[in-house]
């Protein structure tokens, strides 16, 4: 525990402008990000008698080691700063909202020649329409269904896309009427670009105009005496009226706006964010966070915006945005706001009438959310923290082991031997901190020489890994250098040899500093270096399910590392050997003619057709492929079916094996 006093600034260092500032810890990693008006009276609060200071304010200060700031002109320079930082350096003391799940969005690819409607999640990307979020993925499939009967987009991967393209027939949806089929040529680019920006906007609810316009033709084709036109069109109306009544209209007035609403407690706090367009409920979604901070209602609202609009630029950000608090200072987070929208943007509390009472049953799934998120993860940090402490104890660690490490190693039979690291930190999984090791030195069933040379490896980077916090962050990618933080503990899959090989490689290293343990498989004992006999943690223990977590973790790493490697493998073929003819040109040539089959059939002066590749690279492969002798056949372990080359490519390397293989059976 360190003591604030050591690394507190000299009076009057401090300057009294806006800025943002950062506490690091001792590893100089950045564990607290904040801004404020005046930095001075900001960062004194922080220095004063700990007894006086909230218990989560009091742990972070003690955790740190230094503190540094930066001066900006504005407050709405500091709250874009803040929001960066936060962003990039993920402190552990700062509020981080959660998603409860992963929220699908209906998506329409218009970067695309011929824009393709689907259901997408994770990022935004540039170029693509989204609407939503929606609650279930279902439900998106269920409105697209009812709309493809007016608005026949295209919805089909790229695969079956190009695949119909080169046959010349289009897929199921082109026949019964609910795909436009442009692959095939039924119409032009631009009148499916056309269609799909009326589908688009439909979805942002301009759908009076279609409705009314579908009206008129049907009214039209009836006095006409086309009552088959006509009975297809009051078909269509049909379906768009059943797809606007999944969205009641909850605000009369046409409204695009965002509701936030909060429910939160001593330790916790969930937000609940509805997503109106057009007066109707277009999405929701939700996010629960620990409040590892001293922060208010206000200053939560404030966090929840920065998380939805950080990434949104123009109709993302509503022209009106309901809260339950204004943040305070409210001025900058307007102003930041109008820059993310391009226009002036309302930010209020509803008082009365039917935005109050939306308001109200966006507080009640919030509330609901809440209650949920605590039956699910029940003393989730309190839990976490347990475990810890335990591991600590049964270590004799001086204190917990906030970042573990895990190695594990997986082969097949001695061949394409890999290792895995992978990284809990506060006792939960750190991806971006995983690492894959392929070791080439050697081939064999030598798990103990695997382990020493991972361990050797790894703490070779460490050693150059810079010591400045300024140079912690590689200059080219901008993110943390690779291996730039040690850990408090190393865990390995296995019993006393791996363990004794892992402290000879730390001991080979210089590293004196770091815990050291391996949990065995067979009775999850958990054996320290020196030791004769294991440590044995109760079966209820949580921290000997925190290890648990861990040791499997690595295991599901390693093997899927492994499986990538030998999947390669299994699908390496002639034109590996042919010289001058990299990766790209492979991949190019298998893309286009589909399977080595067709390739081996195909003319010198075909392959020449493909991009990139010449005369003479066309002879080198064409004579490859000549003098291949046939491999074993490859059977589907799924059917246990005799496979052809040319059927190879899709399938799994789970799945695929030779006769003379034992794997894959019981």
């Amino acid at each position: 525990m360190a003591d604030p006093s050591t690394y507190r600034p000299a009076p009057g260092q401090i300057p009294d402008s806006p800025g943002v500032y950062k506490f690091r810890d001792a590893d100089s990693r950045v564990i607290y990000v904040g801004k404020a008006k005046s930095l001075r009276q900001r960062l004194s609060s922080y220095f004063q008698d700990l007894a006086n200071l909230h218990p989560r304010t009091r742990t972070m200060v003690t955790t740190a080691a230094s503190v540094e700031w930066t001066v900006v002109g504005t407050e709405v320079e500091a709250l874009q700063l803040e929001y960066t930082w936060i962003k990039e350096f993920d402190p552990r003391f700062n509020v981080k909202y959660r998603d409860d799940k992963s929220y699908p969005f209906l998506a329409v690819t218009m970067n695309e020649e011929f824009p393709r409607v689907q259901v997408m999640r994770g990022s935004k990307k540039k170029g693509v329409r989204y609407f939503g979020p929606y609650g279930h993925a279902w439900a998106i499939r269920e409105t697209v269904d009812l709309m493809l009967r007016v608005f026949p987009v295209r919805t089909c991967s790229a695969g079956v896309f190009k695949r119909a393209e080169q046959i010349g027939r289009p897929c199921l949806l082109g026949y019964i009427g609910k795909c436009s089929a442009p692959c095939v040529g039924r119409i032009s680019g631009a009148e499916h670009r056309e269609l799909a920006e009326e589908f688009c906007d439909f979805m942002a609810g301009h759908a009076g105009t279609y409705v009314k316009r579908l009206e008129a033709q049907m009214r039209e084709a009836a006095m006409e005496m086309e009552y088959e036109k006509a009975a297809r069109l009051r078909d269509d109306i049909e379906a768009l009226r059943r797809a606007m009544e999944k969205n009641a209209v909850v605000l009369g007035d046409g409204t695009d706006a965002d509701l936030f609403a909060l429910a939160e407690d001593e330790l916790e706090a969930a937000v609940q964010i509805f997503h109106v367009r057009g007066g109707r409920v277009r999405g929701q979604r939700g996010w629960v966070t620990d409040k590892v901070e001293q922060i208010d209602t206000a200053s939560l609202v404030e966090h929840a915006l920065l998380q939805l609009y950080g990434e949104e630029r123009g109709e993302g950000v509503p022209r009106e945005v309901l809260v339950p608090a204004l943040p305070e200072p409210v001025e900058p987070v307007l102003a930041w706001l109008a820059e993310r929208r391009g226009s002036r943007v309302d930010l209020r509390v509803p008082q009365r009438g039917d935005k109050r009472e939306l308001m109200t049953t966006v507080e009640r799934n919030a509330a609901q959310a809440l209650a949920l998120h605590k039956t699910k993860r029940a003393a989730d940090l309190t839990t976490r923290s347990v475990a810890l402490q335990e591991i600590a104890d049964a270590l004799g660690l001086e204190s917990a082991p906030l970042r573990i490490e895990c190695y594990d190693i997986s082969h097949l039979q001695g061949q394409d031997v890999v290792a895995s690291m992978v990284v809990f930190e506060d006792g939960l999984a750190r991806k971006s901190e995983y690492r894959r090791f392929s070791i080439k030195g050697f081939e064999g069933q030598d798990d103990v020489r695997s382990m020493r040379e991972v361990i050797t490896r790894r703490f070779r980077h460490q050693e150059q890994a810079p010591a400045k916090a300024e140079n912690l962050k590689d200059p080219e990618t901008g993110r943390a250098r690779r291996f730039a933080y040690p850990p408090q503990l190393i865990v390995v899959d296995g019993g006393q040899p791996q363990v004794a090989a892992a402290q000879q490689a730390l001991m080979e290293a210089g590293v004196t500093d770091v815990a050291l343990c391996g949990l065995a498989k067979r009775l999850e004992e958990v054996w320290l270096p020196d030791e004769d006999d294991p440590v044995v943690l109760p079966r209820s223990s949580e921290g000997l399910y925190l290890l648990q977590r861990v040791r499997d973790e690595a295991h599901r790493f390693a093997i899927a590392y492994q499986r990538q490697k030998r999947g390669k493998r299994a699908t390496s073929s002639a034109l590996d050997s042919v010289p001058g003819l990299g990766e790209s040109r492979r991949q190019a040539l298998l893309k286009h003619f589909g399977s080595l089959k067709k390739l081996r059939a195909a003319t010198i002066d075909e392959i020449c057709e493909v991009p990139g590749v010449g005369r003479r690279t066309a002879e080198a492969v064409a004579a490859a492929l000549a003098s291949r002798t046939p491999s074993a056949p490859a059977v589907n372990m799924a059917t246990g079916e005799i496979m052809e080359e040319s059927d190879i490519m899709g399938v799994t390397p789970e799945i695929l094996v030779t006769p003379e293989s034992d794997e894959g059976k019981p």
